[in-house]
């Protein structure tokens, strides 16, 4: 069985940001990018199925800009078989560009617009979910993991945009995955064929326990795995392995494919915390909580 996972490439986790002056985005007090946690949760996933004899190949795959194919170097050291890196081309940047200045609230329309025009602007989740649906046919995947989430936008949407575009059963926010086997896999290779995927994910009343046929998608949530550390000495041997590129053109699709369908008017700083303040006794705190703060 070969296992797709999607890479997307953030501004890194311990990294400070802040809104832009024109309130267009943000912008990293320090230039430091790397791989989203939860797409690093799936790609561990994905190499641990390997390494048990479940998955015969793990393909990791990236839409962006070049500076992405770092990223993807990354998920070979972490133990991808392959990397296929998805150009944005300059049709793709332009209407992102024309997106961003659609949204003309404030000094959000031109800021914006500059803001996408440069190839640093990722595509929006259901560009990105009819790529990652190209290629998983192309593939013939028979696994797709996915981060639940990029903790840049937040969007938690990509995974199941791609589940219904592909008519594929999914499973969201697994803490635990287990693949029921079959027979053999094709080719008569080592690796056991999966027959269904068992899903373990954490509700607000406790789990949830799902069984899927697959093909499926299954996307990451936080307690799934810890990723391996990278070594240094595979960190070196990925920077010499290629990276398949793979146009839209290639997987049959078009720039209006993957415009994006949504306009980003503005973003805003969230409120300022108040100060907290001493009460006198349990009588001021009760008053103060009824008739201030309203929650009793």
């Amino acid at each position: 069985m070969k296992v797709l996972v999607a890479i997307k490439r953030v501004i890194d986790y311990a990294v400070p940001v802040r809104v832009r002056p024109d309130k267009a985005g943000v912008e990293a007090l320090l230039p430091k990018l790397s791989m989203n946690p939860f797409c690093e949760i799936a790609l561990e996933e994905a190499v641990r199925l390997k390494e048990r004899g479940v998955a015969a190949e793990v393909v990791a795959v990236s839409v962006g800009p070049p500076h992405f194919q770092d990223t993807l170097r990354t998920a070979l050291a972490m133990g991808a078989d392959r990397a296929v890196h998805v150009p944005l081309t300059a049709e793709v940047v332009a209407l992102q560009a024309a997106a961003a200045a659609g949204g003309g609230e404030g000094g959000a329309g031109a800021g914006g617009a500059a803001a996408a025009a440069s190839s640093e602007s990722p595509l929006q989740p259901l560009g990105v979910a009819r790529v990652l649906a190209a290629l998983a046919g192309r593939e013939g995947a028979g696994l797709v993991l996915l981060g639940k989430q990029a903790i840049d936008d937040d969007c938690n949407q990509t995974g199941q945009m791609l589940a219904g575009l592909l008519g594929w059963p999914q499973a969201t926010f697994a803490s635990k995955l287990e693949l029921e086997l079959g027979g053999k896999g094709s080719g008569g290779g080592a690796a056991a064929a999966a027959a269904a995927a068992r899903v373990t994910r954490e509700v607000d009343g406790g789990l949830e326990v799902l069984s899927l046929p697959l093909p499926a998608v299954v996307t990451a949530d936080l307690r799934l795995n810890t990723p391996r550390f990278v070594t240094l000495p595979a960190m070196m041997r990925a920077k010499k392995r290629p990276i398949e590129s793979a146009p839209l053109e290639s997987l049959g699709l078009s720039p209006a494919d993957v415009a994006p369908a949504l306009a980003l008017l503005r973003v805003e700083e969230p409120p300022a915390r108040a100060a907290g303040t001493r009460v006198g006794g349990v009588e001021e705190l009760v008053r103060r909580l009824r008739e201030e703060a309203r929650v009793l």
